[in-house]
């Protein structure tokens, strides 16, 4: 409720800082070993304005204690730190021992999407595809998809993850079946090809009418 509080409400959270930190610190009393209190100081030691108590060098501190604990979370935790501190070289070292260590989809996910944020996205396609073939995920090949049209990159790649996600969708995979309609439209209108791209960005509308960034996809589409 404390981390709630302070991504959702800064007057409300100005009040109870105080309190959010000392329940962080007293669940840490109670269980030495809880990672999910260690995560919650790194976060809110990260987030929070300097002149409210927000310090690097606290959220490091406890993210340096999850080393004993749990060593994929302690590396996922200084890689978070970091990129929020804009040391884009220090996160990425450390989700990559995050993925060496752990492996999961969470430190993949992670690499990835500092990459993407950084402007890498050459090795954001790279970091997914060595993904998929380690975790054979579906959701993997939508990742890849995306990255692919929305850069106009590896676009036969993209095309081909983008049909193998619809083609073995559940609603447990988490990405509605609009968007992947949606970023194979990008992908043909990336290679010039109208017709089907319109075909696509149709079939995205069918299932979402009001889908605003398929309406602007659309647009783009008739004026090729």
């Amino acid at each position: 409720m404390g981390m709630k509080a302070l991504r959702s409400n800064a007057v409300s959270a100005f009040f109870m800082i105080d309190n959010i930190e000392d329940e962080f610190l007293t669940t840490l009393t109670l269980d030495k070993n809880h990672i999910d209190a260690h995560w919650a100081l790194v976060v809110y030691y990260t987030e929070l304005p300097g002149i409210l108590g927000g310090s690097i060098k606290k959220a490091l501190k406890y993210s340096e204690e999850l080393k004993t604990i749990s060593l994929v979370d302690y590396y996922l935790s200084k890689g978070y730190v970091y990129e929020y501190d804009n040391e884009f070289e220090l996160a990425e070292e450390n989700y990559l021992k995050a993925v060496e260590v752990g492996g999961s989809l969470t430190c993949f996910q992670k690499l990835s999407d500092l990459y993407e944020t950084e402007g890498s996205h050459q090795k954001a396609i790279n970091t997914i595809e060595e993904a998929n073939e380690k975790l054979q995920r579906n959701p993997l090949n939508y990742q890849l998809g995306k990255v692919s049209a929305a850069y106009n990159l590896e676009l036969e790649k993209g095309e081909n993850c983008l049909k193998k996600y619809i083609e073995n969708y559940t609603p447990e995979d988490g990405i509605p079946l609009e968007w992947a309609y949606y970023r194979l439209a990008q992908i043909f209108r990336h290679k010039n090809d109208q017709q089907t791209a319109l075909s696509w960005i149709n079939k995205s509308l069918s299932f979402q009418p009001d889908f605003e960034p398929a309406q602007k996809e659309k647009k783009l589409i008739l004026k090729m």
